[in-house]
């Protein structure tokens, strides 16, 4: 049984372990997986992209969403689509901005995604999904992996029939897999028994999504399903020392005074990828994480979760770490 530090090949990627950051929506941009890799994670995937809005959109859709830092490879690009031939021309537009592989999404479940054919809807579209996975793979000479679900509803095993479609007849080198039906959302817990005998009946890596929510628990499940590796996704989130401590590189939990100079990282790079101004209001979802993260009651957090400006979250940043060093000083 290899551990999480064993290195292992993705579509001839040779990855250093098996700890891989999770496509995060809205969040997963280059210096969230940087930051990922900073503190260890071996593999990450972008924030999931539509192809129709590569196809369609103009220079600012690709610098923001293909915007790719030296350091931080390597790493996948996750698009989502339902149209084969757009996700052609996207998966293209992919291998040149210099990603290392694509990730498909296949498990979203949102309504606005699924209605229009894309995400967890192609679990109910068997054909339409290895025609798109095809398509990426023809149109990027790039690996490609696909991330879905066990199913739409209850007891569907839906996602397990065209995950083996996907490798057999699409080329796919490996899936991801979030063994929960797509109406259960992030809710109950995963079956981690169907992703056991996925693991069992495919030749290419599986890699185990969902429920990863403490070091415990996801050394439990990666242990009981035998998956190649694990993604973790929200539990990551204002903690990315999580990555350190499932590869054994800490123990401990960070301090306030390096949660602090994180979080003061995270402001810099936000700037530096959106600009001062719209960094202020993107940043608002992050506060709350490394809030949590710092251990603040809910009082003490209310100067950096309501800061309309990243200089007022640096002020509120500043007063934390003046109450640090006044308690040291006691």
């Amino acid at each position: 049984m290899p551990s999480l530090n064993s290195p292992w090949t993705l579509g001839g990627i040779e990855l250093p372990n098996r700890v891989v950051l999770a496509p995060l929506a809205g969040i997963g941009n280059w210096f969230v997986r940087l930051q990922a890799k900073r503190y260890g994670a071996g593999f990450a995937v972008s924030e999931m992209v539509s192809s129709f809005g590569l196809k369609y959109g103009d220079e600012r859709t690709h610098r923001e969403f293909l915007r790719i830092h030296p350091d931080e490879h390597p790493m996948a690009v996750q698009l989502f689509g339902h149209d084969a031939e757009v996700m052609r021309i996207a998966a293209g537009m992919v291998a040149e901005a210099g990603a290392s592989a694509i990730d498909l999404n296949y498990g979203c479940p949102v309504r606005k995604v699924c209605k229009t054919g894309a995400g967890a809807a192609l679990l109910d579209d068997p054909d339409k999904g290895v025609a798109v996975a095809r398509a990426a793979v023809e149109g990027s000479g790039l690996p490609v992996t696909v991330k879905l679900r066990s199913g739409n509803r209850p007891g569907e095993r839906t996602g397990l029939e065209l995950a083996r479609r996907l490798v057999d007849e699409a080329g796919v080198v490996g899936i991801g897999l979030h063994p929960r039906h797509a109406s259960q959302q992030h809710k109950g817990d995963p079956d981690y028994a169907l992703a056991a005998e996925l693991v069992e009946k495919l030749e290419v890596p599986v890699v185990l999504s969902g429920g990863l929510r403490d070091e415990e628990r996801t050394l439990e499940a990666f242990e009981r399903t035998g998956a190649a590796a694990v993604m973790l996704a929200r539990g990551s989130l204002g903690n990315p020392w999580r990555f350190a401590r499932l590869l054994g590189l800490r123990e401990d939990a960070p301090t306030r005074e390096e949660i602090v100079a994180e979080l003061r990282w995270v402001i810099d790079r936000a700037e530096e990828h959106l600009g001062i101004e719209r960094a202020g209001r993107y940043l608002r979802k992050f506060y709350p994480w490394y809030a949590e993260t710092l251990g603040l009651t809910k009082r003490d957090q209310q100067p950096l979760v309501t800061a309309p400006t990243t200089a007022q979250a640096r002020v509120a940043l500043d007063a934390l770490a003046g109450a640090e060093s006044a308690q040291i000083a006691a």
